[in-house]
């Protein structure tokens, strides 16, 4: 069965988009000799089968306000001692961005973090970020579940060197590789490249990436180039998307992997 657009306001399809995707893709193949004897034969058969598939689809995430509370909403203006408003008009216009696409470096991003050239406290604004970086409400169940479901997980952001102040506080390889991040790729959500270049250099069909975001403008920035998107509203809305698209972590399975671990 094929669909196009919209399956639920949450979900976007691309124009091609089967229901029931592949589970695995064969990674390589092997000859055996009629001389193998038996025991031998189910030693490779048993150990070739995780290289001869890969479990899709592949699950690719925005980080923040996805995964983990971004404080440049809660907690930067505080620091500034500034309203959202304020802070946002007497910064620069794209002294951030610069920074997140690995344009500029720490230093360079103090001189011009603010459109007036006063001094920017790098290391205090690291600090306070580094604090407020927590996992939102039921997503570090919810990507435990899928880890040990075997699925292949990656994060998919916009974000400068720092999301190694994220890695250090929180541990997110523990469930995803920094495989896309906009720092080392030098470019930015929505643009379609960088979905693009994530589909290549994992060597699967774009329809076998899922990609979940909380702003629906990069979700439908993964749909143009082929991907299925997700527009995160929260854990358990997750969840029920993902089971949508046969993924299904249900509660009790979720219990039974945490006191299994």
């Amino acid at each position: 069965m094929k669909m196009a657009l919209l399956y639920k306001p949450t979900i976007c399809f691309p124009h091609k988009f089967c229901l029931d995707p592949p589970k695995s893709i064969p990674r390589s193949s092997i000859t055996m000799k009629d001389s193998i004897n038996n025991t031998n034969l189910n030693t490779i058969v048993d150990s070739s089968a995780a290289m001869e598939e890969r479990k899709l689809p592949i699950l690719l995430f925005d980080v923040m306000d996805t995964l983990v509370r971004d404080p440049f909403y809660h907690d930067i203006p505080d620091f500034f001692g500034m309203s959202m408003k304020e802070l946002m008009e007497c910064k620069h216009p794209t002294a951030w961005s610069e920074f997140e696409k690995g344009l500029i470096d720490e230093d360079e991003l103090a001189k011009k973090f603010f459109k007036d050239g006063r001094h920017l406290d790098v290391e205090g604004l690291k600090d306070c970020m580094k604090r407020g970086y927590s996992y939102l409400d039921g997503i570090e169940d919810l990507l435990h579940a899928l880890k040990l479901n075997n699925y292949e997980m990656h994060a998919f952001t916009n974000y400068p060197v720092w999301y190694q102040l994220i890695e250090d506080k929180l541990k997110l390889s523990t469930y995803l590789s920094w495989t896309f991040c906009s720092c080392a790729t030098g470019k930015l959500k929505p643009d379609p490249d960088f979905y693009s270049e994530a589909f290549r250099h994992l060597q699967v069909e774009p329809e076998s990436c899922i990609f979940v975001d909380d702003r629906i403008k990069n979700v439908e920035g993964a749909v143009s180039v082929g991907m299925v998107g997700l527009q995160f509203k929260g854990a358990d809305e997750l969840r029920q998307d993902l089971s949508l698209l046969g993924i299904n972590i249900s509660a009790n399975e979720l219990k039974y992997n945490w006191t299994s671990s």
